[in-house]
């Protein structure tokens, strides 16, 4: 898969099949429409791309800077490039942008630079300045411009937005099963390993101490998971606390920033600096506040046998 920043990037002579979303989570749902995209691509011997756009419209448009999304960017191109997409287009969302006539849209963009032959779109998809224009437009555009255009049903779009709804919902109650399996693949959070208080080690449990540098990533419920991690080739699994850190926060401390720390099984590397992608398979219980340090390093043994447990049966598969 090519990623290419910006329509103006894109500057491909081969023709396209194309469809346009902000396909957050690039869940169950998504990824049956995206698979009948580049089915489709291949049967009619077009390129497969995705028109995506950031910062989330809502992020521009209402200022909505509390929206919380499934996937960083980077973790949506890393699944996308999963799935065999040719062409992933990341256009910067602005409000220059949202105001581009349906007209316009559809000849500069998606004929003129995307050489479009084919949309499969929803049949509530909206564009245009205002969102004025819908889909029986664009099907009038595809006939003064030589395009097809494809609906996705309704029902498939209605299962699209439930699923949404409730990978957020379940994610937001730490309800993992639930969410995993409406994306078709484990939650995931990516961050960079920096350095921590080394008070996980002084306990005889070492953490990497997770930083995600996007404020916008969607984190789970406080509590302690099970997780897995591809790390130097291999898959490593580890439990994970995301909290506050109640026992061993500072006197006085009123930090109310989430702090996410993975303790790795088996594992004696120097991770610090590495960028981890982090598969969350299910929750273990809440984070609690023990009245003593060896009350938490005793319930940290019994974490361990738990995470080691679950992940032994069905979650290893």
């Amino acid at each position: 898969m090519e990623t290419i920043q910006g329509i103006s990037e894109f500057n491909k002579s081969d023709a396209t099949i194309v469809t346009i979303g902000t396909f957050d989570g690039v869940h169950v749902g998504h990824q049956t429409i995206l698979k009948r995209l580049i089915n489709n691509a291949k049967k009619e011997g077009l390129k497969s791309a995705v028109l995506t756009f950031f910062p989330h419209p809502r992020m521009v448009l209402q200022k909505d800077s509390d929206l919380k999304l499934l996937n960083t960017l980077e973790e949506k191109k890393q699944i996308l490039e999963s799935l065999g997409l040719d062409y992933l287009v990341v256009h910067k969302f602005t409000k220059e942008f949202s105001r581009l006539s349906a007209t316009d849209f559809v000849r500069d963009v998606l004929v003129n630079r995307l050489k479009v032959k084919k949309i499969i779109i929803g049949y509530d998809h909206r564009f245009g300045r205002n969102r004025n224009a819908n889909i029986k437009d664009l099907v009038a555009f595809g006939e003064t411009f030589d395009f097809s255009v494809e609906e996705i049903p309704v029902q498939e779009i209605n299962e699209v937005s439930v699923s949404s709804t409730k990978i957020r919902n379940a994610i937001i109650e730490g309800d993992m099963p639930t969410a995993n399996n409406y994306l078709g693949y484990n939650f995931i959070i990516t961050g960079l390993v920096i350095k921590g208080k080394g008070l996980g080690r002084k306990l005889g449990y070492p953490t990497a101490n997770i930083e995600i540098a996007e404020n916008y990533k969607l984190i789970p419920k406080n509590g302690v998971y099970a997780v897995k991690c591809q790390i130097l080739g291999r898959f490593v699994h580890g439990m994970m606390n995301i909290g506050v850190n109640p026992t061993v926060a500072e006197e006085g401390s009123n930090d109310p920033k989430k702090h996410i720390e993975v303790h790795f099984f088996n594992l004696d590397e120097n991770l610090y600096g590495q960028q981890l992608t982090i598969e969350i398979l299910a929750r273990l219980r809440d984070e609690q506040k023990f009245e003593s340090v060896d009350q938490l390093r005793d319930q940290l043994e019994k974490d361990k046998e738990n995470a080691l447990h679950l992940i032994s049966t069905h979650l290893a598969n």
